[in-house]
């Protein structure tokens, strides 16, 4: 029997396969290649045009997937009483060098405007397994002349290397669909226990207000600043609610480029714009009967967001280039780091969409104020770190845990994940963790405190004194705010020309 660790590790590696897979070589690839038999086979048959159909799997539908001077799906033969239909039901190419009394290929010519007077037409036979996977046809030999049982041989020959591309289009329409629900059943297992540390007063009434709210449909917004773990506290809100089995969708709002916002929300169809071969679902789409996580909300341009409040208002859309209503039904929780009432203030967020976007709002304070969590994280940190690593320390040494309990961890949690890999990534195995492996960050802020130590018993002047606190308290603040010089001066209660002469005074660098 497999642990339940094990079997998330063989999923993470069945969804990466299939990723490699996909990237390697596209659906857009394989179509490519139909288009290339498209143009290529009548100059080899001498005829006039060709188009390829496909039989939908499971039905008796046939449509065109491609065809010279025709769109996808612009004609639907039926089987019954068509050649193609024929061609597909006997498994035999077909002839009809006479085609002027059709009936059928009448109607079509009134529809394409294109006159057909003799037709040869072979069956895709399946590789993979018995039966017929489409079928390839080419019309009017040129110079006046007939098809013959040396054209269909051919066709044959023809169609028997096409089945090849067309079974990859369709397998790879399936492992598209297949992937799709892999993701959602890898994070429903990874997630399923989700292990948030919360040992601080703070931090349980966190983890008190998300399963208070995971119970209800309300909106939520979560705020904080970066690495806090907003995103983790969104999954718990998702698996604690009664919409766990469905799509959890993570959107970083600030990585998108503003030209691409709306085609990566709404999704869009083949031809929409350049570019835009395949048809794509949006996040709306994707996110439909679950919960859409939209990270750094505040990052979202002003001339899309009302378009994101028609959404959430209504809750409908459409796809780009398209007139087919979608409808949509899943719960938002936004974050940022960020205060959007100021944001609206200035005219950055509009008023409108921040009542809409939560009717609840969670605050996740940083490390700094929760020391109590410091040391479990680290511990959890360690434990989880040293499996992936597939790596044994004896743990840490007090001095280290005393240093982290100390350290104002401007990253927040993000920071002490990373310090913890590279202590465990730098300590030989069997050996305890030490402060000699810690990151040069950590290291220059542990020479100013030892520096700057006010209880320290050796002889000092007040001057003396008020400077080493200066320096500590100048250097942590650039931490705080990671070099910014004007929210550090307000955290100071200082100007920002005031400490830039403090700063130049105390030879202070910013790191």
């Amino acid at each position: 029997m497999y642990a339940r660790e094990d079997i998330s590790h063989i999923l993470q590696d069945l969804k990466m396969r299939l990723e490699q897979v996909n990237h390697s070589w596209t659906i857009h690839d394989y179509e490519a290649l139909l288009e290339f038999y498209v143009g290529i086979v009548p100059k080899i048959l001498n005829a006039g045009r060709c188009s390829i159909f496909i039989v939908e799997p499971g039905t008796d539908k046939i449509w065109l997937k491609c065809g010279t001077g025709l769109k996808e799906r612009e004609l639907m033969p039926p089987k019954e009483d068509t050649i193609v239909g024929r061609a597909i039901s006997t498994g035999k190419w077909v002839i009809e060098n006479d085609l002027q009394e059709s009936d059928y290929h009448s109607e079509l010519a009134s529809k394409t405007k294109f006159v057909t007077l003799n037709l040869l037409c072979a069956p895709i036979k399946c590789r993979t397994h018995q039966g017929i996977a489409g079928a390839i046809e080419v019309l009017n030999k040129q110079k006046d002349e007939e098809f013959t049982s040396q054209d269909g041989e051919l066709l044959m020959e023809i169609a028997d290397y096409l089945s090849m591309a067309l079974e990859n289009i369709l397998l790879n329409q399936e492992i598209l669909q297949i992937s799709d629900r892999l993701n959602r059943e890898i994070d429903r297992i990874c997630n399923e226990d989700i292990n948030f540390i919360a040992k601080s007063p703070v931090m349980k009434n966190v983890v008190n207000t998300v399963r208070v709210v995971s119970q209800s449909p309300v909106n939520v917004l979560i705020h904080g600043e970066s690495g806090t773990g907003k995103e983790l506290i969104a999954r718990m809100i998702h698996m604690s609610s009664d919409r766990k089995n469905e799509p959890f969708v993570p959107v970083n709002c600030a990585s998108i480029p503003e030209n691409l916002m709306e085609s990566e929300f709404f999704g869009y169809e083949k031809g929409a714009f350049t570019g835009a071969v395949s048809s794509k679902k949006g996040h709306f789409e994707e996110a439909d009967g679950g919960t859409l996580f939209m990270d750094e909300i505040r990052e979202m341009p002003l001339v899309i967001q009302p378009k994101f409040l028609r959404v959430i208002q209504e809750g409908e859309g459409y796809r780009l280039g398209s007139t087919r209503k979608l409808n949509y039904n899943f719960r938002i929780v936004s974050a940022t780091n960020k205060d959007l009432r100021k944001e609206v203030a200035k005219g950055i967020f509009r008023e409108d969409l921040f009542y809409r976007i939560f009717s609840v709002d969670i605050f996740i304070p940083p490390l700094r104020e929760r020391r109590e969590d410091i040391v479990p994280l680290a511990m959890f940190f360690l434990t989880n770190v040293s499996k992936r690593f597939k790596k044994k320390t004896t743990g840490y040494s007090p001095e280290v845990l005393n240093f982290f309990e100390e350290y104002c961890w401007p990253g927040n949690v993000r920071q002490l994940l990373h310090e913890v890999e590279r202590l465990v990534a730098l300590t030989p195995q069997g050996e305890k963790i030490s402060l000699a492996h810690c990151s040069q960050q950590l290291k220059e802020w542990k020479n100013t405190r030892t520096t700057g130590d006010v209880g320290s018993t050796s002889v000092s002047t007040l001057p003396a004194k008020v400077k080493e606190l200066e320096i500590i308290f100048i250097k942590e603040t650039l931490m705080k705010t990671k070099g910014n010089k004007l929210q550090a001066s307000k955290l100071l209660g200082i100007t920002r020309p005031g400490l830039d002469k403090k700063m130049k005074r105390y030879g202070i660098q910013i790191q």
